[in-house]
């Protein structure tokens, strides 16, 4: 069972975070979704970290998706995605359509202070043009393990996918 959360993480759940990434994290704003026990599945991030653009909103911190991700990943999936949205227009549409959610979710999570930072910082066309995982070209698949992040906490077409082909495995409980 995934819970979309959208809370400060707790100190456990810090805790679970630092191993999963294997150091301290940096530019977490939120846990954004859970497993039942409450064990962080997604992480919502902040625009900037370490002065820097971040226009990752959300990043998947499960060891389990990870490896299941990867797993899928590795037996070519991308092209083929690809391939699918040179092939169906439909497709291709609500692609986009997944990365104009999740600009608009970025956008819409950030606080006015953050606004001015970016625009402050030049970074205003990137947090507004760069769709998910910071990927430009909308006509490409950069990475699975960001789409089903958004997958798991929006309305994302390449994860729905996922589950309906490869029943990514969660093993929640």
């Amino acid at each position: 069972m995934v819970i979309c959360t959208n809370q400060a993480p707790d100190e456990r759940q810090l805790a679970i975070i630092s191993q999963q990434l294997g150091r301290a994290p940096r530019g977490i704003e939120a846990v954004a979704a859970t497993d039942g026990e409450g064990t962080p599945l997604v992480l919502r991030m902040a625009p900037i970290v370490d002065g820097k653009p971040f226009p990752t909103l959300y990043w998947l911190c499960s060891d389990v998706l990870k490896v299941e991700i990867s797993r899928i990943e590795a037996v070519g999936v991308i092209k083929a995605l690809e391939q699918r949205l040179q092939d169906e227009p439909a497709f291709l549409e609500a692609y986009q359509q997944s990365h104009r959610d999740y600009v608009t979710a970025r956008w819409d999570f950030m606080s006015d202070a953050q606004r001015e930072e970016i625009a402050k910082l030049g970074y205003t066309q990137v947090m507004t043009e760069r769709g998910i995982g910071g990927i430009t070209n909308w006509h490409q698949v950069r990475c699975l393990h960001t789409q089903y992040a958004h997958h798991l906490c929006g309305n994302n077409v390449i994860g729905q996918w996922m589950d309906e082909h490869h029943q990514v495995d969660l093993h929640l409980p």
